[in-house]
C-alpha cells in the first residue's frame, strides 16, 4: 500500500517502512552497533542473565537528586556506551520478554504483589487529582491548559506520602526515586508530554526495582497491570487539559505520546494463532480484542482520537508496520525502535535525569557546568541550552515558527482537537480504557 507523501517531514526524523522493518537500518554506524548491542542484551535466552549482570545490590547505592546529564553530543555517546545503558535496556526489555504470549486479563486475574496494588492505588489517585483541578476555559485553544500546573502541584505535595507506602522512607532515598514518577506525568512549563515523560515512569518502576521493592517476578504486573493503569491516568491528562505532544514528528511518529504499549503489545502477540500484524486494520479485531492486548488498544485509541479516518492517514508509520510478516518481526522492530528512536535520540535524552539508582558516567557534563536551566525550570519559548560539541550551545526553539525544531513540532494536541470539537458538536467524551 503507497504511503501519503512526506512533505513536511521534520528534519532529521527517521522513516521506518514495512519494507525495512526486519532490518532496520540505522542513520549510521553509531545506530547499528546500539542496535547489535541492544540485541545481545534482550534476546529472550540471556534476557535474566542480563539483567542479573547489570544490576546492582542495594547497599552499592549512593543517593542522589537527579539531574540533566546528556548535555551535548558527547555526553549522549557516553550514556550509549555506559553500563547505564545496559541496566535501562535490560530492564524495560525484561518487561516486554516477560509478558510474551500473555495477555492482559491472564495477568490481571492472577494474584498480586502487594506492592503492585499499592502501586496501582497511588495511580488511582494521581487520576482523582484532575478532578479536583478543572481545566481553565481556554476560549477553545487546543494547546496545552495552564491548569495543569496546579495538577503537578498537587502531585508534588503527594510524593512524600506515596513514597512512605511504598517503603521508601528514607529521605535522600524519596528524592532519588520520587524525581521519575513526578517527571512521568508531563512538563509543567511546557505543558506536554511525550514518550521521554512515559520513560521515565518505567525508570521509576526500575528504581523501585533496584531497592528490592519489584523482584524480577513482578515483571508480568508492572506490564501489563501498573502499565495499563499509568496509561489511563495519562490518557485522562491528555484529554483534560490537553497537553502538546513533546518532540512531535508530526503524521511520521509513531505515535504523539506513548512507545512502550507497542512494545509490550506486540511481544504479547508474538504467535498469536490468528491475529495478525494487518489485523490492526479490522474494526472488529479492534473491538473484541483491544482489552486483552496494549498493541490494539493503543491502535484503537489511536483512531478514537484522530479527525480523520484511517491508519494510512493519521498514522502512516502503524500503516506501514502492519505489512510486517509477523509479531516476531513487530516486537524486534519496536525493540531496535526504543533503541534509535527514544534511546538514540538527543531531542528525547537531552531530558533524561541521573541519579543514584540510574547514575551517570565519568565525563558528563552538569547543569552547573554548562549554565543549563532545570527540566521543569526550562523556559517557555526556547531559552534552554544545550552544548552540542565543542561548548557552543545551541537554544531550544519552541516557538512553532520552524520546521526543524530541535525538539520536534510544536503542535495542537491531537486530543485537543477532537475534544474541542466534541464540545462544539455536544458528543461524548472519549472512551474509558478497558482496565481496572
Amino acid at each position: 500500500m503507497p504511503s501519503p507523501k512526506k512533505n513536511g517531514d521534520r528534519a532529521g526524523a527517521t522513516r521506518w517502512t514495512g519494507a525495512d522493518w526486519s532490518s532496520c537500518r540505522g542513520e549510521s554506524s553509531r545506530v547499528v552497533e546500539m542496535i547489535r548491542i541492544s540485541e545481545m542484551i534482550n534476546s529472550s535466552a540471556n534476557t535474566a542473565a542480563s539483567w542479573q549482570t547489570v544490576a546492582k545490590a542495594k547497599e552499592d547505592i549512593t543517593y542522589q537528586h537527579p539531574t540533566r546529564r546528556i548535555l551535548s553530543k558527547k555526553d549522549h555517546h557516553l550514556f550509549l556506551a555506559s553500563p547505564t545503558y545496559n541496566l535501562l535496556t535490560a530492564f524495560v526489555f525484561g518487561l516486554s520478554d516477560s509478558v510474551r504470549e500473555t495477555t492482559v486479563t491472564t495477568v490481571q486475574k492472577a494474584e498480586r504483589d502487594p506492592i503492585v496494588n499499592t502501586i496501582v492505588k497511588i495511580l488511582d489517585e494521581a487520576e482523582r487529582l484532575v478532578a479536583d483541578c478543572p481545566a481553565e476555559d481556554a476560549g477553545g485553544s487546543r494547546f496545552g491548559n495552564k491548569a495543569f500546573v496546579t495538577y503537578l502541584d498537587k502531585v508534588e505535595s503527594l510524593l512524600r506520602q506515596w513514597h512512605d507506602k511504598l517503603g521508601v522512607t528514607e529521605t535522600a532515598a524519596q528524592d532519588d526515586v520520587s524525581t521519575y514518577i513526578f517527571h512521568s506525568f508531563g512538563n509543567k512549563t511546557r505543558i506536554d508530554y511525550g514518550s521521554g515523560h512515559e520513560l521515565n515512569f518505567l525508570i521509576w518502576l526500575l528504581c523501585l526495582n533496584r531497592l528490592d521493592l519489584l523482584p524480577q517476578s513482578t515483571f508480568p504486573q508492572l506490564a501489563l497491570v501498573v502499565f495499563p493503569r499509568y496509561l489511563r491516568v495519562m490518557r485522562v491528562v491528555q484529554s483534560t487539559y490537553y497537553l502538546e505532544p513533546a518532540g512531535s514528528h508530526g503524521v511520521w511518529g509513531l505515535d504523539d505520546y506513548q512507545f512502550a504499549p507497542f512494545l509490550f503489545g506486540s511481544a504479547q502477540l508474538v504467535h498469536h494463532p490468528h491475529i495478525r500484524p494487518m489485523s490492526i486494520h479490522k474494526p472488529l479485531i479492534l473491538e473484541e480484542c483491544s482489552k486483552d492486548y496494549l498493541y490494539l488498544d493503543q491502535v484503537a485509541y489511536v483512531n478514537s482520537v484522530k479527525n480523520v479516518d484511517g491508519l494510512r492517514w493519521h498514522s502512516p508509520m502503524l500503516d506501514d508496520i502492519s505489512s510486517a510478516k509477523n509479531w516476531e518481526k513487530v516486537e524486534a522492530g519496536m525493540k531496535k525502535m526504543f533503541v534509535a528512536e527514544v534511546l538514540g535520540k538527543l531531542p528525547v535524552m537531552q531530558h533524561f535525569l541521573f541519579g543514584g539508582l540510574v547514575p551517570a558516567v565519568d565525563g558528563m557534563s552538569t547543569e552547573e557546568e554548562t549554565d543549563v536551566a532545570g527540566e521543569m525550570e526550562e523556559p517557555e519559548g526556547g531559552q534552554g541550552q544545550v552544548a552540542p560539541e565543542g561548548g557552543m550551545k545551541h537554544v531550544h526553539d519552541h516557538s512553532g515558527k520552524t520546521w526543524d525544531d530541535c525538539c520536534g513540532i510544536k503542535v495542537p494536541s491531537a486530543i485537543g482537537a477532537m475534544q474541542e470539537m466534541k464540545k462544539r458538536q455536544g458528543g461524548e467524551s472519549l472512551r474509558r480504557l478497558p482496565f481496572d
